[in-house]
């Protein structure tokens, strides 16, 4: 069998089928995969990963919106829900999610991790197994917190906002290495100062020995009886639309599932996956976001620096009512064009005082209710992941409450307007019209709801019953030597930007399965 080079390899270029053997196939490049990769690669393995998205460096992130949402992001940044009432942005290339990501890091609340123990059948990861891995994730990509004047003023009307009104506030942790300020974080950082899977872990897999394949796109996992044999894929044009002729077939020892909550799901779905208990799919969890638009007098220019640099978990824990945590958006226009309410004239007028406007995001909880399950993935005709997400009335009314508690906390930073995101927007000019956010259409497509943040659908747990794999590797209940270490792997939603917890839950369980595979 042919053996790759270490380093990347893009597949548009093979003119040949290939066919690889290694100890360990790595399907997806993100966050997951690429902690996984290193680990696995610095233990002595030969790693193989394999990745749809292009590879992309530092060269060619040009800070233009027009290439990069078709070229680093999931469906051109179109992928939907199935009822298309929530936008997914979700990230592809070298690098995953990671690569367009905000930068914003928080270690998983205990709360959160003592809930998947009490709840949901995980015994082998708790909060003091995390914390070295956490610490490992912060030293490697040099997470900091952001100093207070470093804030632009997109975020800083958050922190005036949430101030004035005594909410808790808080400047956020950035895996940032000498930050110019761009405000590309979303396009790809032009100077390696973001320090994503694609100048990290990436290049130490490299460095260890491990080969990497972009442009590939994985058909099926093939089993034999009880045992992963091949993962067997295609490659793709410089594009990542059409097929180039090129098959691939991967002959590993072990498969590792990476591709992310959504991705890692439909492939073990289109797989034909052994899926006694169900579960396979199940437990999506998306994070569904309402925004908040406040005009302010002055300007304002929310695309410059830090995208995020400040959050409010004042409203993330309500009860018996679903919680919310506040951020900032940044305004790019083309980003801004897609979320602003309104069409025609209204919505033309509302982008020409983009230069003034501030852009809140509530970023509401799911998945820590018992009517709050979260969405179901399945596959189509050709294979590729639909999202089934129905939004129950638990949080509908987290929505309303978030939109009401984010007018206040922009009347509160100085905003003269507060737009809702409904078709038409609510316009509100003072704390008066509030009250009239209830009054409002509150259904799929009347009101904007977005999603970065996806997670679940490849549960884990101790029970069998409950999960798709075991919690104490991410090994598949079925499959011997199957596993699944990302994000998919979360029972519920993690309430804060789920990066660090994806790093240091990947950290842990890589570190184990390499030393199952060494032994």
């Amino acid at each position: 069998m042919k053996t790759l080079l270490p380093g990347v390899t893009e597949a548009q270029t093979l003119n040949d089928d290939v066919e690889v053997g290694c100890d360990v196939c790595i399907i997806g490049s993100g966050p997951g995969g690429a902690v996984t990769a290193a680990v696995l690669a610095q233990a002595g393995l030969s790693v193989v990963v394999v990745e749809e998205g292009g590879y992309f460096t530092k060269a060619r992130f040009r800070q233009r919106e027009d290439e990069a949402y078709p070229y680093l992001y999931q469906d051109g940044a179109q992928r939907t829900t199935a009822d298309l009432a929530i936008t997914i942005m979700q990230g592809k290339a070298v690098g995953g999610g990671s690569v367009v990501n905000w930068t914003t890091c928080f270690r998983t609340p205990d709360d959160v991790v003592d809930g998947w123990r009490a709840k949901h059948g995980i015994n082998s990861v708790d909060n003091a197994s995390l914390k070295p891995h956490f610490g490992w994730a912060e030293e490697r990509l040099s997470v900091n917190q952001t100093p207070l004047e470093l804030v632009n003023k997109n975020n800083r009307t958050v922190w005036d906002g949430a101030t004035a009104l005594r909410h808790d506030v808080d400047t956020t942790h950035r895996n940032v290495l000498g930050c110019a300020q761009t405000g590309n974080c979303g396009h790809g950082c032009p100077i390696d100062a973001k320090q994503s899977m694609l100048v990290t872990c990436i290049p130490d897999a490299i460095k260890a020995g491990a080969s990497v394949l972009s442009r590939c796109r994985v058909d099926k996992v093939v089993y034999e009886g009880s045992r992963a044999v091949a993962v067997v894929g295609h490659a793709i044009d410089a594009f990542g639309l059409g097929r180039t002729g090129v098959a691939i077939t991967i002959k590993p020892r072990t498969v590792i599932v990476s591709a992310g909550a959504i991705n890692s799901p439909a492939i073990l779905l289109r797989s034909g996956t052994p899926n006694d208990n169900g579960r396979l799919g199940k437990r999506t969890f998306v994070h569904p976001v309402v925004a908040s638009i406040s005009l302010f007098d002055k300007p304002i220019e929310g695309w410059k620096g830090a995208p995020q640099s400040v959050a409010s978990h004042h409203h993330a824990r309500r009860g018996e009512e679903v919680g919310w945590f506040l951020e900032a958006g940044p305004v790019h226009p083309m980003l801004s064009s897609t979320a602003m309410p309104g069409f025609g004239a209204g919505h033309s007028g509302a982008m020409k005082q983009l230069a003034n406007v501030a852009a809140h995001l509530a970023i509401t909880i799911d998945g820590h209710h018992d009517d709050v399950v979260g969405g179901t993935v399945t596959v189509n005709s050709d294979g590729a992941p639909v999202l089934d997400y129905p939004i129950v009335e638990r949080q509908w009314r987290s929505f309303r409450d978030a939109q009401k508690s984010m007018a206040q906390v922009g009347f509160a930073a100085g905003a003269k307007e507060v737009w809702t995101g409904h078709d038409p927007p609510l316009h509100m000019t003072s704390l008066n019209d509030v009250a009239r956010v209830d009054t409002m259409p509150w259904a799929p497509c009347r009101v904007g709801i977005f999603s970065a943040h996806q997670m679940g659908g490849c549960m884990m747990s101790d029970d069998k019953k409950l999960g798709v794999v075991r919690a104490e590797d991410g090994r598949h209940h079925e499959v011997d030597n199957l596993h699944v270490i990302d994000g998919s792997l979360f029972p519920t939603s993690v309430g804060v930007n789920p990066q660090m917890s994806i790093y240091g839950l990947s950290h842990l369980l890589a570190t184990r399965l390499a030393h199952t595979l060494k032994a």
